[in-house]
């Protein structure tokens, strides 16, 4: 019998400030959260969204139940105090000029140990709040750990980011299966249609949105990365 994959225990510190950061979101950004209950209560998950605003991981840690780990930049560290903030919310460092695989590591040891990690797939915040073109390294994380992928898509009343007293709306897509990803080795070419895979979820989910909150159709470019 196949044991059980348990999902890594949330800190205490994260689950009070989950509790009373949700006290102020939900009512001052009318969060409505749709497919919360397609992220998965056990395993190693890869939470792959989009990136308007510097409040994304706060949204994406209070739209569901369970303790998301984030890369964040190594300068936010230095600070004893509030690099220990930090770690007890979730976050983990990444160094400027080493391409990401410093916290990479990090994310891998995250996995197998049952954690669920969020993944800006786009790499850094839209100005605009159009998607733009997919990182590879969401793919490359499930491809090494075989990690369950789940789109998720946050949407402010403009199309853009969350604005404080109008409707937002987190939509999290069903888990992605490992034939929709189908990635057979880790090449670049590979891993970039993957990602391409995952970004067309995520604008999915974006199209939803748009149609909910009233406002007109509109079919990002989520091609691949240059």
């Amino acid at each position: 019998m196949t044991r059980k994959k348990e999902a890594k225990k949330k800190g205490w510190f994260y689950a009070f400030g989950q509790f009373l950061l949700r006290l102020f979101y939900y009512p001052v950004y009318r969060i409505k959260v749709f497919g919360r209950e397609n992220v998965p209560e056990t395993g190693p998950v890869l939470l792959c969204c989009n990136h308007v605003a510097m409040k994304d991981p706060v949204l994406l840690g209070i739209a569901q139940r369970r303790q998301v780990f984030y890369m964040a930049k190594e300068e936010l560290f230095r600070n004893g105090f509030i690099g220990a903030v930090l770690r007890g919310l979730g976050a983990f460092p990444v160094k400027r000029g080493t391409g990401g695989t410093d916290a990479l590591e990090e994310a891998y040891a995250l996995l197998n140990d049952n954690a669920m990690v969020g993944v800006f797939i786009e790499g850094t915040r839209s100005k605009t709040g159009e998607l733009q073109r997919p990182k590879t390294g969401a793919a490359l994380l499930h491809y090494r750990t075989k990690a369950s992928v789940v789109p998720v898509c946050i949407t402010g009343s403009t199309g853009k980011w969350a604005i404080p007293f109008k409707r937002t709306e987190v939509r999290f897509g069903k888990p992605m299966t490992a034939a929709e990803l189908n990635i057979p080795d880790d090449s670049s070419m590979q891993l970039r249609r993957a990602s391409r895979t995952i970004m067309a979820k995520i604008a999915d989910l974006r199209a939803e949105s748009r149609k909910s909150l009233g406002l007109p159709e509109q079919r990002p470019d989520t091609g691949e990365e240059n």
